[in-house]
């Protein structure tokens, strides 16, 4: 036999448990008296409990759709992240001198909307972790990761070491092959590359 000892508004209270199986402490807590604060804890906790079992159960079963600003049109789903369309993406602008501070910077003069700003940072974070100088064992090279990396060339003699030089080639890619960095990113996120 177990004895344990509780303590609830002031009184001390003994009780005798029998060794059957049963968990001590819970059996002890179900003869305290409960007051209206514990009732509302306990509920809470078997919430929690329910909670947390569902959230073991949820699968993704489709890919996520992607909102749109009030007023576009999103029942085609081809439509969306395209030119037209604004992505919202609640993201602040990068920080004043970085490499991602010129790119949300230039996004505009590629026809792009700062909402696409949250792509493009997930898309070169990715792919680079916005080092002008990154290189992979493919020979892909800098912050847009250009494969071969003198394809930059075409933006400026000093690709190898200018990230304005490098975010300009790579908008100008993103804007010809996938129409957005949203359209890109999602590419990126299905197939691993864009």
């Amino acid at each position: 036999m177990t004895a344990v000892l509780a303590v609830t508004a002031g009184v001390l209270v003994e009780l005798h448990l029998s060794n059957r199986g049963t968990d001590p402490t819970a059996a002890a807590l179900a003869g305290i008296p409960t007051s209206h604060s514990a009732a509302l804890l306990a509920e809470a906790r078997q919430n929690m409990i329910l909670v947390d079992a569902a959230s073991k159960t949820l699968s993704m079963v489709a890919t996520p759709k992607l909102a749109t600003s009030p007023g576009s049109s999103s029942s085609s789903s081809s439509s969306a992240g395209s030119a037209g369309t604004d992505v919202i993406v609640n993201m602040p602008a990068p920080d004043p001198g970085t490499a991602q501070s010129i790119a949300f910077n230039l996004l505009s003069s590629y026809g792009f909307a700062s909402s696409q700003w949250g792509c493009l940072d997930d898309l070169w974070e990715r792919e680079s972790g916005w080092v002008y100088n990154a290189e992979n064992a493919s020979g892909a090279y800098g912050i847009p990761q250009a494969l071969p990396g003198s394809k930059m060339a075409s933006a400026g003699p000093d690709w190898e070491t200018d990230p304005t030089t490098q975010i300009k080639w790579g908008l100008g890619y993103i804007k010809s092959t996938y129409g957005t960095p949203c359209n890109a990113w999602a590419h990126e996120e299905a197939d691993g590359w864009y």
